[in-house]
């Protein structure tokens, strides 16, 4: 019944006003309350409220805070920048059941993946005709991609994969937001 954060940023005047002592709730009943369920902005995004909707644009590169599972879960786009920095980048991914990402390459960047939620095959190799690395992935799965390395993941369930993908250097623009695989394909091609 009570939520507890000890975040400085995240309670205001406002709050203490509504019943709200140094970030925490007070003595007053939330059922007295009509306000208790409303939480202050936390000014590195997010908020307060484990139930919040986080808003899924380009945070970077200023400081952030997020809850990155609930972010993952969220994205229903095929790609959305959720923060890029000078030298990292942070991306949120649905692919489809029966898609994939795609065979790539970075020549330069290395690739980190968490897959939140779905399930589907990994494949990496050193040439495109040559991908002999293959793992079954699943929630809470993380993979590594060294940069020059060929690679793809596959949706093999029954709902979309909902990952996250840490760039490092930068990979795609700031801002980027592409809504599904083929608008994606198609910005990559100019």
């Amino acid at each position: 019944m009570y939520s507890s954060y000890s975040c400085p940023y995240c309670y205001s005047q406002a709050m203490q006003n509504l019943g709200y002592y140094n970030g925490y709730p007070s003595f007053t009943p939330f059922y007295n309350n009509p306000y208790s369920y409303q939480f202050a902005p936390h000014p590195f995004g997010g908020t307060a409220s484990p139930d919040h909707l986080i808003a899924l644009e380009d945070h970077g590169p200023k400081p952030f805070v997020v809850d990155l599972e609930k972010a993952t879960e969220q994205n229903n786009t095929y790609r959305t920048a959720l923060w890029t920095g000078n030298h990292l980048q942070l991306t949120l991914m649905s692919i489809n059941v029966g898609e994939d990402i795609g065979l790539e390459i970075h020549p330069h960047l290395d690739q980190f993946i968490r897959i939140e939620e779905g399930q589907g095959l990994v494949q990496m190799g050193n040439r495109k005709d040559n991908l002999n690395f293959q793992r079954e992935v699943y929630d809470g799965f993380a993979f590594f991609i060294p940069a020059g390395t060929w690679h793809n993941l596959t949706n093999t369930g029954n709902k979309p994969i909902k990952l996250y993908s840490i760039y490092a250097p930068v990979q795609h623009p700031h801002g980027t937001v592409q809504q599904t695989k083929a608008i994606a394909e198609a910005e990559e091609k100019h």
